[in-house]
């Protein structure tokens, strides 16, 4: 199954993800509306109190490869905080289409979980369904006392310059390896792409090849290397990859994208690509990967729990965000997140706004990676949780001046397949960085018109 989320849809798809697999990809699970009882966790039952909620307040969110456990352990904690509130629940797998028609009839929830089959956060956007809370966001602050932009890890996305929605689940693209087969061999993780070319000669000269990446969808080299290549040439500033999205005249055959595409076509020269990868789908990329017949995989941070039943036992798994940055510069994350929304229709506005500042706090963060494997979009402490080391690595990643995490952007498709092609046939030394830039420039070009 194709799992892309760049975007739009950080732990369709944080981990995106680290239980359910690729993306979003969490629509197996069965459900659909339902009024549900929570039981509240223990540890989070100590939640500054918010007072004075009345009424009846709606909450939408689809239930996944996440589970619901999080959903309603949050959910009962703002109900004790709230007693007079008369909190509904419509959750499942399948309930962006059962909810469908309230949304067209103007009755929607007054809060939306915005993933899962049949969401499209820019598709409710143009549609005039959800609020426009650009000034309320500027200023709001959780139920800590610190404002809530402070502690996101991926900031909201604009749409028109306005803000509709916001981060709820943080993932992103990198590069995994097995730490137990680096330190069997004396072998140091790469901090710069200068290390990285000097390692990858060692792994070669093993037998094994040292990167393997998923041919049949590039968004993964995309993801874990070639957009951070990008970003590290134009000297730290993800900006270009805003304008690439936005198919800005030029940019595609630009000098930081030039540089960028030079080093993946380095790679693909010295042989440090695995040959396979140009026909490979994500799994069977995983499988040799996993099985040490390549060290290094662009992927997700979903890769983990989706290959647990196939990982051996002795496989240790470790993740960088990026390997393209040169020496000092900082690690690039390239994220995918799933938002959460207030309806614009709303009837419980205000009860809307407090949830929102009930749920991003880093307890909530904390509470969610040990319940769901994944991150949620908060900057959070996780060593002493019950999180994976990989979430604890990628969240210690996130949460220092060390890495930048550059903003969703989602691409026009047609100029998508044409850049996904011609990664493919860079990769395989059968075009030049010059000739990529040219087609996909062309590709922008024909979308422009």
């Amino acid at each position: 199954m194709k799992k892309t989320k760049l975007a739009a849809t950080l732990v369709a798809c944080f981990l995106l993800l680290a239980v359910t697999g690729c993306g979003t990809k969490s629509g197996n699970e069965a459900g659909g509306n339902a009024t549900k009882t929570p039981t509240a966790s223990p540890a989070q039952s100590e939640e500054p109190a918010q007072e004075g909620l009345t009424g009846d307040f709606e909450i939408q969110y689809f239930v996944g490869g996440y589970g619901d456990a999080w959903w309603l352990d949050t959910i009962e904690q703002f109900q004790k905080a709230n007693p007079k509130l008369n909190i509904k629940q419509s959750a499942g797998a399948v309930i962006n289409e059962q909810m469908k028609p309230r949304w067209i009839q103007g009755d929607p929830p007054d809060v939306v979980y915005i993933d899962g089959a049949g969401s499209n956060p820019r598709q409710m956007i143009e549609d005039d369904q959800l609020l426009d809370i650009t000034e309320w966001i500027q200023s709001a602050v959780n139920v800590d006392g610190e404002p809530i932009l402070d502690v996101l890890i991926s900031q909201p996305e604009a749409y028109g310059g306005n803000v509709y929605n916001i981060p709820l689940v943080f993932g992103a693209y990198g590069n995994f390896y097995d730490q137990a087969l680096l330190e069997k061999n004396g072998w140091q993780v790469p901090t710069d792409y200068d290390s990285f070319l000097k390692l990858s000669e060692q792994i070669k000269s093993t037998g094994i090849s040292p990167y393997i990446h998923t041919g049949v969808y590039p968004e993964y080299i995309h993801g874990g290397f070639l957009f951070p290549a990008i970003i590290s040439a134009n000297d730290d500033n993800a900006n270009i990859l805003v304008e690439m999205g936005e198919m800005k005249e030029g940019v595609y055959q630009s000098e930081p994208v030039l540089k960028a595409l030079e080093k993946l076509s380095e790679i693909s020269s010295l042989e440090y690509i695995d040959k396979a990868s140009s026909a490979l789908n994500h799994t069977d990329s995983q499988m040799l990967f996993l099985q040490h017949k390549s060290a290094f995989i662009p992927n997700g941070l979903w890769l983990e729990s989706e290959m647990k039943n196939d990982t051996p036992e002795d496989f240790k798994f470790a993740y960088v965000p990026s390997v393209t940055q040169s020496n000092g510069g900082k690690y690039v994350a390239i994220p995918y997140t799933a938002t959460m929304a207030i309806a614009k229709k709303a009837k419980n506005v205000e009860a809307a706004k407090a949830f929102i500042e009930f749920v991003f706090t880093k307890q909530h963060s904390l509470n969610f990676a040990e319940k769901t494997g994944a991150l949620m979009n908060v900057k959070a402490d996780l060593e002493s949780s019950t999180a994976s080391d990989v979430v604890k690595g990628a969240m210690s990643f996130y949460s220092d001046g060390s890495t930048l995490v550059a903003p969703v952007v989602e691409f026009n498709p047609d100029v998508k397949t044409e850049m996904n092609n011609a990664t493919v046939a860079l990769t395989l030394g059968n075009i030049t960085p010059q000739q990529w830039g040219e087609r996909v420039e062309a590709a922008a070009a024909k979308a422009r018109k």
